[in-house]
C-alpha cells in the first residue's frame, strides 16, 4: 500500500531482500497456490490506490516533472530542472516527482524554493531509492501503474528533462492518453532541445510519415530550452481548459480562487 511520512526526514522505503511487489505480481504463476495468492493481491492493489487517492486529492493544480536519477547538482540539466520547477511553483502550481535524486531531486529542489507543495511518488524498487530531502510530502508505491496513476490524475501537465527508459515511458505513456481521448487539455513539454531532437526528428520523418501517427499528435508537445516559455505553455492551457480543481490561472501567473 502507499506510505506517507512525515514532513523533512528522507527514508528509503525498501528495507528487505528479496522481489519486489511488481516482480511477484509480474511472475508467471503455475501452482495453484500461488494462484490464490495472486487473486489476494488485488485487496493490496486496491489499499494503494485508496491511499493515493486520499493523500493527493486536495493537492491542487499541479505539474509532475520527470527526468533521469543519474545526474547530479553540478549538471547543467539540474540546474535547469530547479528553475523550471521554480518559476512553475511561484505560479502557484505544486511540484510532482517520483521523489528519487537526480532530476526529480532538482524539480522538488525549485518547488521548495518557490515555496510550493514538494511531492514525492516514490517506488520499491530491487535498489534502495531514498527519498530526496527536498520532498515535502512522500507517498510510498508497491506497484509502478499505480504509481503512474497518480502522476497523471493529479497533474494538469507533464514537464520532462533528458532520462532513460522510464522518463520514455512516463513521455509515451502520457502522449498515448492524450491521442485515445482518456485525458483533455494536458500539456506535455521536453525540455532540452538537443536531447531530444533526435528522437523527435525521427518521430516526424518516419512515424508520422508513414502514417504511424498524425500531425495533431505532434502538436501535443513543446520542445524548449527555456523556463519561462514552459511555464507560459502550461499556464495557458490551464486558463481556458478551466482545470485546477476549483482555482483559475490568472495571465499573470498567479493562480486565484475562481469566482474572485
Amino acid at each position: 500500500m502507499a506510505h506517507r511520512r512525515p514532513r523533512g526526514t528522507a527514508v528509503h522505503p525498501r528495507t528487505h531482500g528479496g522481489p519486489t511487489e511488481d516482480e511477484r505480481l509480474l511472475a508467471s504463476v503455475e501452482e495453484a497456490q500461488e494462484l490464490g495468492k495472486d487473486a489476494w493481491r488485488i485487496f493490496r492493489i486496491m489499499g494503494e490506490f485508496v491511499e493515493g487517492f486520499e493523500g493527493l486529492s486536495d493537492l491542487g493544480p499541479a505539474v509532475s516533472i520527470f527526468g533521469s536519477a543519474r545526474v547530479g547538482e553540478d549538471d547543467p540539466e539540474y540546474q535547469a530542472c530547479v528553475e523550471v520547477a521554480r518559476v512553475l511553483g511561484e505560479a502557484g502550481l505544486a511540484i510532482i516527482t517520483g521523489g528519487g535524486p537526480g532530476m526529480m531531486e532538482a524539480a522538488n529542489r525549485g518547488a521548495r524554493a518557490a515555496g510550493a507543495v514538494s511531492v514525492g511518488c516514490n517506488i520499491e524498487l530491487p535498489f534502495e531509492q531514498g527519498t530526496n530531502p527536498y520532498v515535502d510530502d512522500a507517498l510510498y508505491f508497491r506497484y509502478f501503474f499505480v504509481r503512474k496513476t497518480m502522476f497523471v490524475k493529479y497533474a494538469q501537465a507533464f514537464v520532462i528533462f533528458p532520462g532513460g527508459f522510464g522518463t520514455m515511458d512516463e513521455l509515451f505513456e502520457s502522449l498515448t492518453l492524450i491521442q485515445t481521448g482518456k485525458v483533455h487539455d494536458f500539456p506535455v513539454v521536453l525540455m532540452g532541445t538537443d536531447y531530444w531532437d533526435g528522437l523527435w526528428d525521427w518521430v516526424r520523418d518516419t512515424m508520422l510519415a508513414e502514417g504511424k501517427i498524425s500531425q495533431e499528435d505532434l502538436d501535443l508537445v513543446l520542445l524548449t530550452d527555456d523556463a519561462m516559455e514552459a511555464r507560459d505553455h502550461i499556464l495557458e492551457s490551464m486558463s481556458w481548459s478551466g482545470e485546477g480543481g476549483g482555482e483559475s490561472v490568472g495571465g499573470d501567473g498567479a493562480v486565484s480562487d475562481a469566482g474572485e
